[in-house]
């Protein structure tokens, strides 16, 4: 079962995904900066799983979903 933290970071992944294709990952590096930046850890480290999720997606698969829309 995922705990709320892993499913917000899921969800999040896959709307990047959904809304900007192979740039998602860009993108939610910015999120993490800015966190960073702003000295919110907590949100920074779900930045960060996001980016796991989205490198496990891989660049192949995140230019077909984009290319799906």
């Amino acid at each position: 079962m995922l705990d709320d933290d892993e499913r917000r970071a899921r969800q999040e992944a896959h709307w990047l995904v959904k809304e900007f294709g192979a740039e998602a990952p860009l993108y939610a590096a910015m999120k993490a900066e800015k966190a960073i930046e702003q000295k919110d850890f907590g949100r920074c480290a779900r930045w960060k799983r996001v980016l796991e999720i989205l490198a496990d997606i891989g660049p192949a698969n995140l230019n077909r979903s984009a290319a799906a829309k």
